[in-house]
């Protein structure tokens, strides 16, 4: 609310707040069209971290922005484009897809926040995130082998002294490999995978299976850098909660899904009787959000550094699976 106001303040100033409520409210005309501060407005309450201090100015680069893409839809309709029956599909989609999450919304209102206590118990239930936290210097082979070289592969790789020596076996057998390296804080980590990383030692490796062939995960170093439960809480209690409301609403469509007829057709329908029946469990979620379309939008105003330790409350989420 306090970015809001300060936004609209500055704005109303440069339009000459005294020619009446509605003249106060544009921020610009581009042609016959007009840009209002509640447009803009909409796009700054959606830009996480924004500092008071940084209000005015992201609210002209919104301006900016919103009158080239105002400037894109006057020439698209121009050109009809707005009844092109791609469009007409993306613009029913995403009317579809603002509805639903709207419902989801609702329906997650309802949810309590986490208590003192579940914060607490997660805090303690994840000492690898939090107590026992580490900066992790990582190195990754992603190795094309067939099943029957993984044997040969794991002996070499455990009686390297050393990450080159290992490449320079795959090297001289001909094994194709690519790598990468990365230094991970452990909520930039995966969640999953954290407590099997966080029992690794410096110099310890790791192998895993991949579509083509075996993943090596190296921990070539690591440093403690713990945080404590209060500057940890705010992103438990988001994550927590989201995972809450997630819940809620995947038992809300379980029970809608119950008390509807829904009727597979087609190919669908053999489909679905093979598999003895379709539930939302039974496959993995598709995203129904449409594609986005390569017209000028606002852009993000700008952020704030994250915390020089990184583990602000977003950086935290991050490593929770939290969007």
């Amino acid at each position: 609310m306090l970015l809001t106001l300060v936004a609209a303040a500055a704005l109303l100033t440069a339009c000459g707040g005294d020619k009446g409520d509605k003249a106060s409210q544009t921020a610009a005309k581009v042609n016959k069209e007009e840009i209002t501060v509640h447009q803009i407005n909409f796009v700054l309450q959606r830009q996480q971290g924004l500092k008071p201090e940084q209000a005015e100015a992201a609210s002209r680069q919104v301006l900016e922005r919103l009158i080239d893409q105002e400037l894109a839809v006057q020439k698209a309709q121009e050109q009809k484009l707005d009844r092109d029956p791609r469009v007409v599909q993306q613009m029913e989609a995403a009317k579809r897809e603002i509805i639903a999450r709207a419902y989801a919304e609702r329906v997650g209102e309802s949810v309590a926040k986490p208590s003192n206590e579940e914060i607490a118990k997660y805090y303690n239930d994840k000492p690898a995130l939090f107590k026992d936290r580490r900066i992790y210097s990582l190195q990754e082979l992603q190795i094309e082998a067939k099943p029957e070289q993984f044997e040969a592969i794991r002996a070499k790789l455990a009686a390297a002294k050393n990450l080159n020596e290992f490449a320079e076996y795959l090297k001289s057998a001909d094994i194709r490999f690519n790598g990468n390296q990365a230094v991970r804080a452990a909520e930039q980590l995966p969640l999953a995978g954290l407590d099997a990383i966080a029992k690794m030692k410096d110099g310890d490796s790791v192998v895993s299976p991949s579509p083509n062939g075996l993943t090596v995960l190296f921990l070539v170093g690591s440093r403690s850098q713990p945080v404590d439960e209060a500057r940890a809480r705010p992103a438990i209690e988001a994550f927590l909660l989201n995972q809450r409301k997630a819940e809620v609403v995947q038992k809300d469509i379980k029970a809608l899904r119950d008390s509807s007829k829904i009727e597979y057709v087609g190919k669908f329908a053999q489909a679905a009787s093979a598999a003895g029946g379709v539930t939302p469990a039974a496959i993995a979620p598709v995203d129904l959000a449409p594609s986005a379309v390569a017209v000028p939008t606002p852009a993000p105003a700008p952020a704030p550094a994250p915390a020089a330790s990184g583990m602000d409350a977003a950086t935290i989420s991050k490593g929770m699976g939290l969007k």
